[in-house]
């Protein structure tokens, strides 16, 4: 028997709605802190466990529930991550304490897998000529849910109970759960690898070691023994990991495929890319807010920012959220003319001169508008073409796995650009305060422009790999 497949173009604006609702929930947060911090009465050391908690709980699960869609179904596991997803938002929005929003954020970060899961049900379904233009739009939401998670944070910060947050990031979730299930196919290849158990343990331990040390080092001291512990934890469990899978006849991640030229260099991009465009966008709303809130002894001090509300510091980067969405599909086009290599390069050149611009042309609000409009382009541009290379140059039956991989990467990248940009303030501040100065931020802002610019360069150097052999597939259709 068969399954009636729908048109590709009603499974892509399903997977569109559910891709932007996890984006949202990923910087939705951030801008809230301050308040949650008043709300339940404790340290800004543990409300950013709300941050924390999510994204630690999204890097682990997110190559997991790739491969495990993999193995028994994409659908089948996106809604799944989905309905995970929703459970934790709801959670959030009735959380009476600090703790249990903390843990139901961990349930939410489930939602990760939206994205690998999407990917592979777009290579499986679309025709081969339209998969990189739907991997570019659904590339593009990643960066679009982000800035709009600013903006919608901002304006119910201003005008509503935090609460509000969680339920308007549960709303489409719920929906979108009834016509995943409803509309989207599942998909006929599977791999027949069985799950790596030992492999996904000592990866998630890696994840989790790391993260945490790059999230509290700036909080517990990087030559404290917790954090060069925890370092140390990761590199053993890493090294380990890599000889578990290497010797493993069903290895979770095949670390061969990986340390392909064509993979690994595009896994290497992700790093920087997230490197340089994590901290801006953390630092923009940063510093477009100053000096609002600043005792006004201090604030006389600042000449920089705007005293922008937390809505209108949103509303600046709207330009750039509405230029990944057209950057995304038209980087597909030119990938698929071109080769996805040069959209990749184009994009993080893009990136660079955006936060260059930053550094150097910020004295008046629309320009910083100007330079966000640069950085949405170049987002769209290298996000696309980073799940296309990723896509292209891995077997049918990786693709869950391999492109939960390059967005744990890129996850990585990230935490480490708003540590460094975080250092780079601590160290520049206004003399007699605690305040950043404005060199301090130019200097962050270049930082992240020369980490763009080097992806420029290694996005170059991006070759095609076509993977042969030794993977196995299954051709089953099953009857939802």
């Amino acid at each position: 028997m068969s399954v009636e497949r729908q048109h590709y173009a009603v499974t892509l604006a399903i997977l569109t709605v559910a891709a932007t609702a996890y984006a949202v929930q990923q910087t939705l947060v951030f801008p809230a802190l301050p308040t949650l911090q008043r709300e339940f009465g404790t340290s800004a050391a543990w409300v950013t466990w709300v941050m924390t908690a999510f994204l630690l709980s999204a890097s682990v699960l997110t190559p997991i529930f790739g491969k495990l869609g993999d193995r028994f179904g994409k659908e089948r596991l996106l809604v799944v991550s989905l309905c995970l997803f929703l459970a934790g938002s709801l959670g959030a929005a009735a959380a009476p304490d600090l703790w249990t929003l903390i843990a139901f954020r961990v349930v939410s970060g489930a939602g990760g897998a939206v994205f690998p899961l999407s990917f592979g049900i777009i290579r499986d379904e679309f025709p081969p000529e339209r998969v990189k233009v739907g991997i570019g739009l659904l590339s593009a939401v990643f960066g679009v849910g982000s800035g709009l998670g600013l903006i919608v944070s901002g304006l119910v910060i201003d005008n509503l109970s935090w609460r509000w947050l969680f339920i308007i990031g549960a709303a489409p979730v719920a929906l979108v759960i009834v016509v995943v299930r409803r509309f989207v196919p599942e998909s006929p290849v599977r791999s027949l690898t069985r799950l790596d158990v030992p492999g996904a343990a000592l990866l998630s331990g890696a994840l989790i070691s790391l993260l945490l040390a790059l999230t509290e080092g700036e909080r517990w001291g990087w030559t404290s023994s917790r954090i060069i512990g925890l370092l140390g934890v990761a590199a053993a469990l890493a090294g380990v990991w890599i000889v578990v899978e290497l010797r493993s006849e069903h290895p979770m991640v095949d670390m061969r495929l990986m340390t392909q030229r064509s993979i690994l260099l595009t896994n290497v991009t992700a790093v920087i890319s997230g490197f340089a465009l994590f901290g801006s966008f953390i630092l923009v709303p940063q510093y477009v807010e100053s000096p609002r809130g600043l005792p006004g002894d201090i604030s006389r001090l600042v000449d920089y920012g705007f005293g922008a509300t937390a809505t209108r510091a949103g509303l600046l980067l709207l330009p750039s959220s509405a230029m990944m969405l057209f950057a995304g599909p038209v980087a597909g086009v030119l990938g698929r003319r071109f080769g996805s290599k040069w959209p990749l390069a184009a994009g993080m050149a893009l990136n660079a001169a955006g936060a260059a611009m930053l550094a150097h042309w910020n004295s008046r609000p629309w320009q910083i508008a100007v330079a966000m409009l640069a950085l949405g382009i170049g987002i769209g541009f290298s996000f696309a073409a980073m799940a296309a290379l990723i896509t292209e140059n891995v077997p049918i039956t990786e693709t869950g796995v391999a492109t939960g991989m390059n967005t744990v990467m890129r996850t990585v990248g990230g935490v480490i650009g708003a540590q460094v940009a975080a250092a780079v303030l601590t160290a520049s501040t206004i003399p007699g305060t605690d305040v950043p100065s404005r060199a301090g931020f130019d200097q962050a802002f270049m930082l992240a422009a020369g980490a763009a610019a080097i992806g420029a360069v290694v996005g170059l150097f991006v070759t095609r790999f076509r993977p042969r052999g030794r993977h196995s597939v299954s051709l089953a259709i099953e009857n939802d």
